[in-house]
């Protein structure tokens, strides 16, 4: 296991995750569109997010884009 800060929390995660792993690991569909994701202040493209691995500590925000008013 792994400690990551996502989106400013704290969790605990399986070790050695790739992005698009991680964002399974959570719970999120990793092919839903209008999901962006940065690990340690940088912007993973989706192309990459299976060969992306996730270092321990790392940051990770996950943003989804929404419409609305």
């Amino acid at each position: 296991m792994s400690t990551l800060r996502i989106n400013g929390e704290a969790r605990e995660v399986p070790a050695d995750l790739s992005v698009r792993d991680l964002l399974s690991h959570l719970g999120r569909d990793p092919e839903q569109p209008g999901v962006a994701v940065a690990v340690n202040d940088r912007v993973v493209r989706r192309a990459l997010w299976d060969e992306t691995a996730v270092p321990a500590d790392a940051r990770v925000e996950i943003i989804t884009a929404s419409q609305g008013g």
